[in-house]
């Protein structure tokens, strides 16, 4: 009875480990396993399936189509660099891919979507000052998208995204410029403002950008200059009134 039961559980055994063994073996149960993972938002679980499947059968349908997936369950599990590794590598590899518009719209989001840091989250700062690296990236990742591919489907969102990045990018050089000339570097503060109304037309942060250029170049005594954009200024924003001063009181200073 005893070698009986043994064998029994030696034939089970057998069984079990030849099941496992054909499911290791087929890429597309891999890939199912893997996707299933990914819409039960079990990233974790996906990218470790996704990972094994792209190893061990690296020139399958389903290997490619997991390398796109990797892209998105890196960027929901928070690992940035990987899923911008990920984008990259994808776009280099397979530049006429039917899905390649995606990979440039995730990478745009994985940095739309770059958090603060503990420092600027602790003391409230405001993000228009800060180097805006990221936001540059995106914005071209995203431009990628509306420029080369204009009938994806990521078109429409990535456009509206790049809206908010272009108001984002402009305010950050009017910061700079106005940084410029409240330290006299007025040459320094034409050239930023100047960037910023050539890069990007139609911010908010445009009218402001005007306003230094005029005060720019009548420091600078350079008023045919200064004629010149001012009239620039009256033509787009005939109804205002606000001006730009490079003297605004700061709270540090007491006079």
């Amino acid at each position: 009875m005893l070698v009986l039961c043994l064998s029994c559980f030696a034939t089970t055994g057998c069984h079990i480990f030849a099941r496992k063994k054909r499911v290791e073996a087929n890429p597309e149960i891999l890939y199912q396993q893997a996707h299933r993972a990914l819409l039960n938002y079990n990233y974790k679980g996906a990218i470790k399936i996704y990972e094994a499947l792209t190893a061990r059968f690296p020139f399958t349908d389903q290997a490619r189509q997991a390398r796109i997936d990797l892209i998105f369950a890196y960027y929901r599990n928070n690992e940035t660099d990987s899923a911008t590794d990920a984008a990259d590598e994808f776009i280099r590899e397979n530049p006429t891919h039917p899905r390649v518009d995606y990979a440039w719209y995730v990478k745009g989001l994985v940095n739309f979507d770059r958090p603060a840091n503990l420092v600027e989250r602790v003391f409230h700062a405001d993000l228009t000052k800060r180097p805006p690296d990221n936001e540059r990236k995106a914005f071209d990742a995203f431009r990628t998208v509306v420029e080369q591919y204009p009938k994806s489907a990521y078109a429409y969102d990535a456009h509206q995204r790049m809206i908010y990045l272009r108001d984002r990018l402009a305010n950050y050089d009017v910061h700079v410029a106005d940084y410029y000339m409240r330290r006299g570097a007025y040459v320094a503060a034409v050239r930023r403002a100047n960037e910023c109304i050539e890069d990007y037309d139609g911010a908010p942060g445009v009218q402001q950008a005007l306003q230094i250029m005029m005060v720019a170049y009548d420091k600078l005594g350079l008023k045919q200059r200064e004629a010149q954009v001012r009239e620039v200024y009256r033509l787009n924003f005939p109804n205002s009134e606000q001006q730009y001063s490079d003297h605004a009181h700061h709270w540090w200073k007491v006079w």
